[in-house]
């Protein structure tokens, strides 16, 4: 049985085998079979945009690995900078790389003094600090005109050294500034989530001292959010750097993306969610409205996942050691009762609507002390490194400028009427 498929133009009669590769078959022989017929495929449900090694996901199986490894494993055993190291690197570092990548990482922590000081400063007083993350991050292309030149390697290596660094500062300053609060320059004396965590939370005290298991849950949640193969957001990423912007750029299209509601936003509708459900007795009731139509159960379904998405279980473990330091959330009952109903009910056991990374992480970041308006932010810290990391695949496969097809629908062509003569 040889593994391809058999494509047949009926008007012609001609055919075309196409061999089964990775999973995917290559439009090339269907252009050639037939020339000026497009594929309708809205919403990319089964186009493959491009070839890549970076992440594998088996929405059936509920399986992700990042370059080869399970993420269970990676959760349980590394941090988000070795996870971070290996996404660009394609390896687990050693030892000394593993140093020298930590150290690089930590020597760019630092914002230029007049971003702080000029372009922060422009924004209104309580602006959104996902809007300013995106505004920032296209806008520290302007600090480093380098970055363009986007075929240099070593050029490269240095603005996703920066990007990785620089972000969690940008993202803390922009929370600090939308609550009113003063700047808190880095501390590399400490790790990746505590440096940030100080930067967010640091008032008057000589040194902040982060509690080393929220320090350790916000690592796990940055690594499980590190990358996730071709979403909107990475596709926004691939797409701008496929013109040879500069990564700064492409960051902040990907980060854009990133703050829709549909993205990046859901932990934030899972806690609405939850806190309009009320009571663990008021359960029952508001799934019988959803499979009534009347209402959304938001944190479940995935458009890849259909089957538990392996992100969800550890988010899960995490909760228990965060709750444990900060405290039970009156919303974690409603939530369990939430997931206990739905996972025995045949309405959404046959649609294959599991809890999905977003229906426990709101929880977390609820308990550490986040307003919902940093959600979307604490997502795109770590989605950074899996950003610059197709950015840099991309250029290293020489693609071409994305520009997909489309099916046109509108009037055939027809002549130009003098405004007068208009009814």
């Amino acid at each position: 049985m040889t593994d391809s498929i058999t494509v047949t133009d009926n008007r012609t009669g001609e055919a075309v085998e196409i061999p089964i590769v990775d999973g995917g078959v290559s439009a090339d022989e269907l252009r050639k079979l037939i020339p000026g017929i497009w594929i309708s495929d809205p919403s990319f449900m089964t186009t493959a945009l491009a070839s890549s090694a970076i992440t594998y996901l088996d929405g059936e199986g509920g399986v992700l690995r990042y370059r080869g490894y399970p993420i269970e494993q990676l959760a349980e055993r590394s941090s988000y900078l070795e996870v971070a190291y290996l996404l660009v690197h394609g390896e687990l570092p050693d030892a000394a790389q593993l140093q020298t990548w930590t150290d690089e990482i930590r020597m760019h922590t630092y914002l230029h003094d007049n971003f702080r000081k000029r372009f922060l400063d422009g924004f209104h007083y309580d602006a959104h600090p996902m809007g300013m993350l995106v505004s920032g991050m296209a806008a520290l292309s302007t600090f480093y005109p380098e970055a363009k030149d986007v075929t240099d390697p070593a050029v490269r290596r240095r603005q996703i050294i920066r990007m990785i660094a620089k972000v969690p500062t940008l993202a803390a300053a922009c929370h600090r500034y939308s609550v009113g609060m003063p700047f808190v320059y880095p501390d590399n004396s400490l790790s990746f989530t505590e440096n940030f965590l100080s930067m967010m939370w640091k008032v008057a005290e000589p040194r902040y001292e982060p509690d080393p298991v929220l320090a350790r849950a916000l690592d796990v949640l940055f690594i499980l959010h590190a990358d996730h193969e071709q979403n909107c957001g990475t596709l926004a990423m691939r797409t701008v750097g496929s013109a040879h912007a500069d990564p700064y750029i492409a960051a902040s299209a990907a980060a854009a993306a990133l703050s829709g509601p549909l993205h990046g936003g859901a932990n934030e509708q899972v806690l609405r969610m939850l806190a309009s459900i009320g009571h663990v007795d008021n359960v029952p009731a508001f799934i019988a409205d959803v499979k009534a139509g009347k209402g959304k159960l938001m944190g479940f379904g995935h458009r890849v996942y259909k089957n538990y998405d392996p992100r969800a279980k550890i988010v899960k473990q995490t909760a228990d050691a965060v709750f444990e330091v900060t405290g039970r959330n009156p919303l974690l009952d409603i939530a369990l009762k939430l997931e206990e109903v739905a996972l025995s009910d045949e309405y959404f056991i046959s649609r294959k609507l599991y809890p999905n990374v977003d229906f426990y992480s709101g929880l977390i970041y609820q308990a550490m002390g986040f307003p919902t308006e940093m959600f979307t932010v604490l997502f795109a810290i770590p989605r950074v490194a899996g950003w610059v990391t197709h950015w840099q695949e991309l250029l290293e496969q020489d693609a071409k400028i994305y520009r997909p097809r489309q099916l046109y629908v509108g009037r055939e062509s027809r002549d130009y009427v003098p405004l007068e003569q208009r009814s």
